[in-house]
């Protein structure tokens, strides 16, 4: 059994109405208060800004991909650095997912629109195989093949060294059936008991390892996957998979899957980012989230504000005609360096001009604007105000 001796979570404070908590998770780099939101630099860099714009903005913890890293540049290379803190500098705690919503991209077509690579490769069928020793696929790099199995995983993420790590899943799609989303959450459970034994074999005190709860959109398959993901010496627990076809069906999956989680320790929502679901998924008892949306949104012209100043929306697109001569900033009362700094009209105008540090002032504002709110939702619980508070941005 991992005895996790470099980690702990403690809820330090509860909201007298829901799930909702305040926490710190201990980590060997640092501490994180909780709720918190987990920024994705996926292939081990953010897209159109550094480490250092980050932690200007606030930003606690970043995320990078298994998968990713393990096509290229490798894990030998990153170990060569000291690991991703080190090759990202990167001083903040650092989690690593394990591959396996990439093993369900390559299988069901959605593995385009996440990589920017060699289209000749991504128009093929990358993944070539998943059967109970892991998954066999197509390198989107080089073509090459490779095999990625539930020890190789926990050995890359080792490899990688950040301090959060999973365990490999199968990620089943929204429209598989009943019968096949219970094998493959049966094969999950058997590839998580592999990654807890190998993390085991290897533990040194510097990482934690989290389950990962699957089951689709079916309520007594959560039931099972959540209290299998309970009962093992998993340090924090992960919801992930399909959540739905829509945010009420994936508000549902949250509700009737965290009740058998573990009560003392930290859960995770895969995947999910946006305003109202951070809100209603913290209020469902979620501890940390993580997404691409706020910086892939900042990089099309999307600037996240309060819903009140979008008039009902969670962001303003900037490239519309009407931001042309208004000299406010992004967002009023913001603190970002871009609100500080620069008007609506003028971050038009360089999306306009097709300047691409128009992406990277957007970017630098929507990760402040999510660091932001997730101290708001922290106060709001430590205040005995969620519910109050939460009115006001719904």
């Amino acid at each position: 059994m991992p005895e996790y001796s470099n980690f702990k979570f403690e809820i330090q404070n509860r909201d007298s109405e829901s799930k909702a908590r305040y926490g710190v998770l201990k980590t060997p780099h640092g501490d994180l208060e909780t709720p918190n939101f987990i920024f994705c630099a996926t292939k081990g860099a953010m897209k159109s800004v550094t480490t250092e714009h980050l932690r200007a903005a606030g930003a606690d913890i970043i995320l990078s991909n298994t998968y990713h890293m393990f096509v290229q540049p490798g894990p030998d290379l990153v170990a060569k650095h000291g690991g991703l803190h080190k090759f990202l500098n990167w001083d903040k705690p650092m989690l690593t997912d394990s591959g396996g919503f990439q093993i369900f991209s390559l299988g069901h077509g959605g593995v385009a629109s996440e990589i920017k690579g060699n289209r000749q490769l991504t128009s093929q069928k990358m993944l070539k195989k998943i059967d109970e020793d892991g998954a066999i696929f197509r390198s989107y790099v080089d073509g090459t093949m490779h095999r990625l199995t539930p020890e190789l995983s926990i050995d890359i993420q080792r490899k990688l060294g950040a301090d959060i790590i999973l365990v490999l899943d199968e990620c089943t799609p929204f429209h598989s059936d009943r019968r096949y989303t219970e094998r493959s959450m049966q094969r999950s459970h058997r590839w998580e008991k592999r990654s807890l034994e190998e993390f085991i074999r290897g533990d040194n005190g510097a990482q934690c390892l989290y389950g990962i709860v699957q089951g689709g959109i079916y309520p007594d398959l959560r039931k099972e996957s959540a209290s299998f993901v309970a009962s093992e010496d998993f340090f924090g627990q992960a919801i992930g998979g399909s959540l739905g076809g829509g945010k009420e069906q994936m508000f549902d999956v949250v509700s009737f899957t965290t009740p058998y989680l573990h009560p003392d320790r930290p859960i995770h929502l895969l995947g999910i980012g946006g305003i109202r679901d951070i809100w209603n998924g913290v209020e469902q008892w979620i501890d940390t989230f993580d997404c691409v949306h706020p910086t892939r949104l900042a990089r099309h012209g999307g600037a996240l504000v309060h819903p009140a100043m979008g008039e009902g929306k969670e962001h303003i697109n900037i490239k519309n005609a009407r931001f042309k001569e208004d000299l406010g900033p992004i967002e009023a009362g913001c603190d970002c360096y871009c609100c500080q700094n620069f008007t609506r009209a003028y971050v038009h105008y360089l999306f306009q001009a097709k300047e691409l540090i128009g992406g990277t002032l957007l970017t630098i504002h929507n990760i402040r604007f999510m660091c932001r709110l997730a101290k708001t939702i922290r106060e709001a619980i430590r205040n005995g105000e969620f519910q109050a508070v939460k009115k006001t941005w719904m």
